[in-house]
């Protein structure tokens, strides 16, 4: 259900508007790389984080943490 919500975004809501993610990796490819890593609880509370900290000028690397 929550790559389903991923997939939404990237083919229906992202198309529509500029790109504007400051961090590498993207908030949506993020989201899938913690979803597969950690499981939906912490994936999903780690993808919360995410999109809480994106600010215009603010960014850079920020991948999924190993543990």
């Amino acid at each position: 259900m929550l790559y389903g919500a991923v997939r939404y975004y990237r083919t229906e809501v992202s198309p529509r508007r500029p790109a504007c993610c400051p961090y590498t990796p993207s908030c949506s490819t993020y989201a899938v790389q913690a979803l597969h890593r950690h499981g939906a609880l912490r994936g999903a509370r780690l993808t919360a984080g995410r999109l809480l900290r994106c600010r215009p000028g603010r960014g850079g690397a920020d991948p999924v943490p190993q543990r």
